[in-house]
């Protein structure tokens, strides 16, 4: 048992750390090359699956400085973050929607994977979601959901979920925390890079990034419900109903975010090991959901405090450990769909497009239960229509 856990845990951490970066700090932005794509990839336009809520989705973006800390892996200046707000909105109204990423953070983004040869640029630069920029919003007060991605990638890999969500009468904001992606642009033409991967490759390092990040959410929190909010639209925000989900090490971050700070009243981890732990007197018997991968089975989820184990048995309130067969890590995110529309090798056995549709529809079901009180069958057990969903209880 012991030896099979420890070797999760380090495949875990595997996926939580970047594969080498040709550089990290912050580079100038660069345009795409004369050549559309190199000659031996082909440009494919990805597109993720359509929200299927009621509302039309709008989006902005928001670059927040937290002038009152220092970036912990930069050693200087301030602390900063890139936010992409997406909300209920008019149908018909708002311009096109942004890239998925911009070029500069593709191309960084491919080769810290090491897809660069496989996958243009441009693929990932046009791929299309569905949130449309600027676009007016329904007028109501709704639940906030933070989404936080995992380390390394961006903010971008959750597009799917969060438009989701959105387009089902919650606000989401999610974030790009500095030095801790690929490739984050920032205004003036900056191109963040990962600062944080060189200090944070070990389970001390992750537990770190995730409390910082828990730092970055209750700013972000600050400045979202604030007397003199960021963003024009926070009167949409009702700051008694704020949650949180993060993937991978974003999951960490939301235990942690949730431990300090009880504006969240319910959060989701997605596959990330707790590097920061439930406290021993829990969370205040707030809900929380473990969903998992295949690997993130009761068992064999890794070693001591970085474990599932240990803190399940620490939550204190509403709780579920939920996983999905023949799934992977990367199963929470934009990842799955992309790749086998790219003609990738598939990440799993699960297919792109029931690896969102399932994500979305758990991850749904429990915001709808706890911010909005409406009772979720779906959470009380498994069912015929998800035969791919187990439900553990360690």
């Amino acid at each position: 048992m012991n030896r099979r856990r420890t070797t999760a845990s380090l495949a875990l951490l595997a996926l939580l750390l970047p594969l080498p970066l040709a550089a990290a700090g912050t580079a100038a932005a660069a345009g795409p090359p004369a050549a559309a794509a190199s000659p031996d990839t082909r440009v494919v336009l990805p597109e993720l699956p359509r929200p299927t809520g009621g509302f039309a989705v709008g989006q902005e973006t928001l670059h927040l400085v937290d002038r009152s800390r220092t970036d912990p892996w930069a050693g200087s200046g301030p602390r900063e973050l890139m936010v992409t707000m997406r909300y209920p909105a008019q149908r018909g109204t708002g311009g096109p929607v942004r890239p998925w990423l911009t070029y500069e953070e593709a191309r960084l983004l491919l080769a810290d994977r090491k897809l660069d040869g496989a996958v243009a640029v441009e693929s990932l630069v046009g791929t299309k979601s569905h949130a449309r920029s600027e676009a007016r919003p329904v007028a109501g007060r709704y639940p906030l959901i933070v989404l936080s991605p995992g380390f390394t990638v961006p903010r971008a890999t959750l597009t799917s979920l969060a438009e989701e969500l959105a387009s089902r009468g919650y606000v989401v904001a999610a974030v790009d925390h500095a030095y801790e992606t690929s490739g984050t642009a920032f205004p003036g033409g900056r191109v963040l890079t990962c600062l944080a991967c060189e200090k944070a490759d070990s389970e001390e390092g992750a537990k770190a990034v995730a409390e910082n990040r828990a730092r970055d959410v209750s700013f972000l929190l600050d400045r979202l419900t604030g007397r003199h909010p960021a963003w024009r639209n926070a009167g949409l925000i009702d700051p008694g109903r704020i949650a949180m989900a993060g993937h991978s090490i974003g999951g960490s971050a939301a235990v942690a975010a949730m431990a300090a700070d009880p504006r969240i009243r319910a959060g989701i981890d997605m596959d990330g090991g707790v590097f920061s732990p439930v406290p021993a007197g829990g969370l205040g018997g707030r809900p929380f959901l473990m969903l998992g991968s295949e690997e993130s089975r009761p068992g064999n989820t890794g070693t001591g405090e970085a474990s599932w184990d240990p803190n399940w048995k620490r939550l204190d309130g509403w709780k579920r450990w939920i996983t999905f067969d023949a799934s992977n890590h990367f199963t929470f995110t934009d990842w799955p769909t992309m790749s086998d529309q790219l003609g990738l090798p598939p990440l799993s056995p699960l297919p792109g497009a029931r690896s969102v549709d399932l994500t979305r529809r758990y991850v749904g079901a429990f915001f709808d239960r706890h911010l909005k009180g409406i009772p979720q069958p779906l959470l009380d057990g498994p069912g015929p229509e998800a035969p791919e969903v187990r439900f553990h209880t360690p």
